[in-house]
């Protein structure tokens, strides 16, 4: 299928099994917040120890999480609460989606290629920077992205906002997951960990509580519709959501690779699909506790400003924003801007905007 193709047309194409199915009361403003912030909390908790093995980022998550040390001195420049790439491009989504009412592919592209080409971003991927380079040099977005095998979770750390605009709507959620993916990575498996993502969101805002098999038996189903193996790894977290964390990294950390493949990774890698199974299982190891889940989420290491950040997005669009520490929120900045304040402000508008959509 071609990445041109449409969001129509790709709503044509879905199981007989996804069709509308509103949520059971509309989602409160609270946790439209919850969302926005909690993915912006789990992404600063993450990012100062990105990439280290799992015994630092334990270290880490306890002294942050547990003693509130919110010690600036091992960040050089950068203040404890500044948060990355990852919720960067989510605010730019939530921000296109707001201001046309829908997902605008154009818009959004250009959205990503501004955030990179004027210096803002924070901890960028080689993979999206790769993109905007291509998007600012005239490339069409629907030819920018970045081919298959190469599935980086760059695309599936932006999506919660999809989750939030379109959970009423699965089949849009679905088609708009996928866009959104397409313009930066290709691989139809970065699709498949946007609707996984993006689902998980729009399923948390329903106001129910967490059963864990059927929550994943229609996300799977949803992710279903995009690729079928990933689907299947989506459902497979039921079996290991009892698991430690220790046990369970052992089934995920390698998920969908390639038997032989040797990465360099300690912990849970930047690919695609362990990176997600890995917010998953956080969030659905415990539901009720946003500190828990984005203590579980970091204490893995690896790619932990991200896993964190899908994680916290979850968590909070089930707890809503009152949930969330409010130490944490203060500390939340994108240089010296997109505070606290100014991302509770941005999570109200866009909910009032679906509030006047969604009348009409």
């Amino acid at each position: 299928m071609s990445p041109a193709h449409s969001i129509r047309s790709t709503a044509s194409v879905l199981s007989p099994g996804v069709g509308r199915s509103p949520v059971a009361t509309p989602a409160s403003k609270e946790k439209w917040i919850g969302c926005l912030v909690g993915q912006c909390i789990g992404d600063a908790v993450g990012a100062p120890v990105e990439g280290l093995p799992p015994k630092d980022c334990k270290r880490h998550a306890e002294k942050v999480l547990r003693q509130g040390l919110l010690d600036d001195t091992f960040l050089g420049q950068s203040r404890f609460g500044q948060y990355t790439d990852d919720s960067q491009l989510a605010r730019e989504l939530l921000l296109g989606l707001t201001e046309h009412g829908r997902l605008d592919v154009a818009d959004y592209a250009a959205r990503i290629t501004r955030l990179f080409m004027s210096g803002e971003v924070v901890g960028a991927g080689k993979a999206t920077a790769e993109v905007a380079r291509r998007l600012a040099s005239g490339v069409a977005p629907d030819e920018a992205g970045i081919a298959a095998p190469s599935a980086g979770n760059g695309s599936a750390m932006r999506a919660a906002p999809i989750g939030l605009w379109y959970a009423d709507d699965p089949s849009a959620l679905i088609a708009a997951a996928r866009e959104q993916s397409r313009i930066t990575h290709q691989d139809v498996r970065c699709a498949a960990g946007a609707v996984a993502v993006a689902g998980a969101v729009a399923l948390s805002l329903r106001g129910r509580p967490i059963v864990t098999e059927p929550f994943l038996a229609e996300l799977s189903e949803w992710v279903r519709c995009i690729d079928q193996t990933v689907a299947f790894d989506v459902y497979q977290i039921s079996s290991w959501v009892t698991l430690s964390p220790d046990a369970a990294v052992t089934f995920m950390a390698r998920a969908g690779l390639c038997p032989g493949f040797d990465g360099e990774w300690a912990g849970i890698s930047g690919y695609v699909v362990p990176s997600v199974l890995w917010s998953l299982y956080s969030f659905l190891r415990s539901p009720d506790d946003f500190v828990q889940t984005i203590e579980t989420a970091v204490a893995v290491g690896g790619d932990v400003d991200t896993t964190a950040a899908m994680a916290g997005a979850m968590s909070g669009a089930y707890l809503s924003v009152s949930a969330l520490p409010q130490t944490l929120c203060e500390r939340l900045t994108d240089q010296g801007r997109w505070g606290f304040a100014e991302l509770t402000a941005l999570a109200g508008q866009a909910h009032a905007a679906w509030q006047d959509r969604s009348s009409k």
